[in-house]
């Protein structure tokens, strides 16, 4: 792990070198100013300029980096939503298209009477997709938002394939799965884990990693937000699930770690040639699956029952 140069934030850096498809992937963990979104935007704009002097390509920044996450009630949270295409994002095309590079950032997004917990991924032309996040724990302002009906989708920003979810969604490994299979080279995973989410932090972003062959990274914040703590552990694991780079601790820290695009392609792993080879994506048996797809009666924590 490398020195932080800043008190505040943990820069991670995806660069691309287009001759041998090598990836040097990170992002920001950061503490996030509630309601203060022009703040939280001028630390976008410093941090992707910095970025993109040290040669990189995609700055990823925490969920709700724009807005904040622990908000009271849907009226308050609708003061600081916007549409996708709205200003924060037209703001990010500008800087993106300034330094040449791509960026994921988490927002309140607004379409019609529904509030969402969303991503957005914007480069230099314009906004390129938005995430809506799915699954929805009882805290903060998914406590009020509506959960994501869009089909999961894996989308290509600087020549690396991009599967974006949000959060609690990581501790759902059928999310994961789907994006591997329509050919992730790497999830991003933006999340606010406070304290009690230790155990995803740990381990959740070795085991996605290696059970569907790709990189992934957790991207989490730091800071104090109306009395929940958030606890940092970002993490960046190779399609094995060894652990590249990780900041277990609420501290700032820089974590870098080269991504090669072709091994995340290549499913098949050959460690004892003729005697022991096995691809987690072409030994699988859908048709044995069938109840992961099946509804389900249980009661919603805060939503069907009292949380």
């Amino acid at each position: 792990m490398k020195p932080c140069p800043a008190n505040d934030d943990l820069r991670l850096t995806i660069h691309i070198t287009r001759k041998d498809r090598r990836v040097q992937i990170s992002g920001i963990q950061t503490d996030v100013k509630l309601g203060e979104i022009q703040t939280n935007l001028d630390l976008l704009a410093r941090t992707i300029g910095e970025e993109a002097e040290q040669g990189s390509r995609m700055v990823v920044f925490p969920e709700c980096f724009l807005t904040g996450y622990c908000f009271e009630s849907l009226e308050e949270a609708r003061e600081y939503t916007q549409p996708l295409d709205g200003e924060a994002v037209s703001f990010a095309t500008d800087v993106c298209s300034q330094h040449n590079c791509y960026t994921v950032f988490g927002l309140l997004e607004e379409d019609g009477d529904k509030v969402y917990n969303a991503l957005a991924l914007v480069g230099p032309e314009g906004l390129i997709s938005g995430y809506r996040k799915i699954h929805l724990p009882w805290l903060g302002v998914d406590r009020f938002t509506t959960p994501g009906e869009q089909p999961l989708e894996v989308v290509e920003a600087g020549g690396v394939r991009i599967g974006m979810l949000i959060c609690y969604d990581g501790g759902f490994p059928e999310s994961t799965r789907i994006l591997a299979i329509q050919g992730a080279d790497v999830v991003l995973l933006p999340t606010n884990w406070p304290p009690g989410a230790e155990g995803m932090a740990k381990y959740a972003s070795n085991t996605r990693a290696m059970e569907n062959g790709i990189y992934f990274a957790a991207v989490n914040r730091v800071g104090t937000e109306r009395g929940f703590g958030f606890i940092g552990g970002s993490r960046i694991c190779d399609p094995t699930g060894t652990t590249m780079d990780t900041a277990d601790h609420t501290d700032a820290a820089v974590l870098r770690a080269t991504i090669d695009v072709e091994k995340a392609r290549n499913k098949r792993l050959v460690r004892v040639p003729g005697k022991h080879v096995i691809d987690r994506i072409a030994d699988r048996r859908p048709e044995m699956y069938g109840p992961l797809a099946e509804p389900h009666g249980l009661s919603r924590p805060g939503r069907d029952e009292s949380a």
